[in-house]
């Protein structure tokens, strides 16, 4: 007889809060074939060789950018994936993933902590990198007519 795994709400939480962008949640949860699991890992891929060109072009390579946003969309789905499987209710989370196991889940407050800081980390690095683009968007498009003056 094949035994199923008890799947942990609040470690599947943490996992995608702390290793989201290698996927790390997805493995656990559906296992190595997942293929947005595989998704996290090339799209935080991506994101390490654009953010590589940004720095190396002072932030004016087109390609460059392009990665970084799927790097970004990794990043910011891995933090959104920890605070939806923090606030799913247990029952909810047991339906769907501990159907067949004896064990049900009791969250915490571990469980509030990590969707509160995923939130939190989650939205400041957001704003951050939108700063940083409409920064350089401002800045390179407003060069010429600083030249005309």
């Amino acid at each position: 007889m094949n035994a199923v795994a008890y799947k942990s709400k609040t470690l599947t939480a943490g996992l995608a809060m702390l290793f989201g962008t290698l996927g790390l949640h997805r493995f656990y949860l559906y296992g190595p074939r997942d293929r947005f699991g595989w998704a996290h890992i090339v799209g935080s891929a991506c994101g390490v060789a654009g953010w590589g060109l940004l720095v190396t072009s002072d932030l004016q390579s087109p390609a460059g950018w392009g990665l970084t946003i799927l790097g970004g969309i990794s990043l910011f789905s891995a933090f959104l994936a920890a605070i939806v499987y923090g606030l799913r209710p247990d029952e909810r989370w047991d339906a769907q993933f501990n159907a067949d196991t004896q064990r049900k889940s009791r969250s915490g407050w571990i469980a509030v902590i990590i969707v509160s800081l995923s939130l939190f980390v989650g939205a400041m690095l957001l704003m951050v990198g939108l700063a940083v683009a409409f920064q350089t968007y401002f800045e390179t498009h407003d060069t010429p007519n600083r030249l005309s003056q």
